[in-house]
């Protein structure tokens, strides 16, 4: 098998609005994203750090790095997935996030699970 297909991590992302927590009158809109990763590859990797980029209307850019996700780093296995639910707030109606993850698979090969660009949106702005 191919290094490529070796060493991949499929990222799928959930978005909910939450109006509770928001407030328009002050500029802050609250989002809860769910993120489903499934080791697609052939090897056991490790999530060790996460990289992500969150960008509102204003294109006004907020950069997030840490440890793990949820306080954990996941080990997942060729085949397994980890689901966790996390939040963001930004100060516009609508805006995107995308990133990475920094995984270590099982035989010391560091590689990065891009994270696709997903979008935040309030409902009924977007179309």
């Amino acid at each position: 098998m191919a290094d490529s297909k070796k060493y991949e991590i499929q990222v799928n992302t959930q978005v909910e609005y939450i109006p509770e927590q928001s407030s328009e009158e002050q500029d802050r809109y609250v989002f809860a994203y769910t993120i489903t990763i499934t080791n697609t590859g052939s090897i056991a990797a490790q999530l060790i750090s996460r990289h992500w980029i969150i960008t509102d209307a204003n294109n006004s850019v907020q950069e997030v790095r840490g440890l793990g996700v949820v306080g954990e780093q996941p080990l997942l296995k060729p085949g397994e997935s980890f689901e966790y639910t996390s939040g963001s707030a930004i100060a516009t109606p609508v805006g995107t996030m995308h990133g990475s993850y920094q995984m270590v698979a099982e035989d010391g090969t560091k590689f990065d699970a891009p994270i696709p660009e997903f979008t935040l949106s309030m409902p009924r702005v977007l179309h």
